[in-house]
């Protein structure tokens, strides 16, 4: 993808000074519940894999109260600035768009205070409304990281409500005209925003995410059950945010049918209600592992530290990941690198990340007849567990934050010798 920028003819442009923004999260808030998620464990973990290269990275995002301090240094080259717009409070995502220039406007007073940058990157659209001015501000590239799209969350979920995502998509669509980059997660991603944004193909580039293997490594089921006070055999995961996106009741469903062949088998719903229905929707999962007869099987476990989650995923004999829609999969790579199967929705970029059969299993249309089939295959079959957790976790291996750190570096060393994208 960037053979142009490694054959000589243009030197690259090392260290880099790059400004993040993640607006409505931050990186150090704890993924799995409210606005929080894999994009906090993307920024944070992507920001330190650029510093540890010699980079300087400032991440900006929005201050929710007045303990925090301004400024806090997470390590050398990475310093995360907590920056006012708005109420200091934590309010919906719905409300920030308006929201957004206050903060792009006090961003760009802390801006002015640095060392000059050489490039933008936002984290979602709405850094991505805020990132947009301040690249007209400071004249300089624009890299947007989405995430989340739109037009993919209108069709995969008819339930969100259309006005909003309308105005949504139209402000990503003008962030995506004017960026001078995007990245996509998967190759799904990249599809995604060709067809429906009509994205210019020059200028989207897949970097996708990875996972830290200092934490997430395979170990002792038996050793991981002990150390979480669980005892259960078999065990089934769920990680994620509880919001319908995600599917946390198939795996309920999933759970009710593997009991009648393992009596015994346990659930654990690792993370917390996100977004307006998800305290609803918290509560219509407890009725439904009522009425299903299996509430004392069903563990609610409150959003964990993410390098506790690894315990977890090795404690687990199945991973499932129901999700109508995913731009990567964070939670089942994390699960393969711990050696752990997944079962998962064949949607966004679980369908890059996973390969039917070898490293876990992929389910058309949210069938939760197959997600029980496939988890009773694997429980049952032992062969064929071990197999697939060997080769989840050798293709695990080939996802890393340093190598999205350098493909991340070599594309913003290629852009700052170019003229910005103008607005179309």
């Amino acid at each position: 993808m960037f053979t142009h920028l490694s054959n000589g003819k243009m030197p690259l442009k090392t260290p880099l000074r790059l400004a993040i923004i993640s607006m409505h999260t931050s990186p150090l808030s704890q993924p799995g519940s409210g606005d929080g998620g894999g994009m906090n464990v993307y920024v944070h973990q992507l920001a330190t894999a650029l510093a540890r290269l010699g980079n300087e990275c400032d991440v900006y995002t929005r201050a929710l109260t007045r303990d925090y301090p301004s400024s806090v240094l997470v390590e050398p080259g990475f310093r995360l600035h907590y920056v006012r717009g708005g109420p200091l409070a934590l309010i919906p995502k719905e409300s920030l768009p308006e929201l957004a220039e206050e903060f792009a406007s006090n961003v760009a007073e802390m801006m002015d205070m640095r060392l000059s940058y050489d490039a933008i990157h936002a984290n979602y659209w709405l850094s991505g409304i805020a990132a947009h001015i301040l690249k007209h501000e400071f004249n300089i590239p624009l890299i947007s990281t989405f995430h989340t799209l739109a037009r993919v969350k209108a069709i995969a979920d008819p339930d969100e409500d259309p006005i909003f995502l309308a105005k949504r998509a139209l402000a990503e669509t003008e962030i995506i005209q004017c960026s001078d980059a995007m990245l996509a997660c998967s190759a799904t991603e990249e599809a995604q925003l060709r067809e429906l944004y009509k994205a210019d193909p020059s200028r989207i580039h897949t970097v996708p995410p990875a996972v830290d293997h200092a934490f997430f490594g395979p170990g002792m089921p038996s050793q991981a059950r002990r150390a979480l006070g669980i005892n259960a055999d078999p065990l089934l995961l769920f990680v994620g945010r509880i919001q319908s996106l995600k599917g946390p009741d198939i795996a309920v469903e999933v759970l009710a049918d593997i009991r009648k062949t393992f009596p015994n088998a346990v659930l654990a719903i690792v993370g917390g209600p996100s977004g307006k229905s998800g305290e609803h929707q918290l509560t219509q999962l407890k009725a439904q592992s009522q009425r299903l007869g299996v509430c004392d099987a069903v563990y609610f476990v409150e959003p964990q530290p993410h390098e506790r989650l690894s315990t977890y995923y090795r404690a687990a004999d199945v991973c499932l990941v129901p999700s109508k829609t995913e731009s990567f999969g964070l939670v089942a790579l994390e699960a393969a690198a711990c050696g752990t199967p997944v079962v998962a929705s064949a949607v966004g970029g679980l369908q890059s990340l996973i390969d039917h059969k070898i490293t876990g299993f992929l389910v058309d249309n949210f069938d939760k007849d197959a997600f029980s089939a496939y988890t009773r295959m694997l429980l049952t079959n032992t062969e064929l567990s071990d197999g697939i957790s060997r080769h989840a976790q050798a293709r695990a291996k080939k996802y890393t934050w340093l190598d999205s750190a350098k493909r991340l570096q070599n594309l913003c060393s290629y852009l700052v010798v170019k003229q910005p994208v103008a607005c179309e």
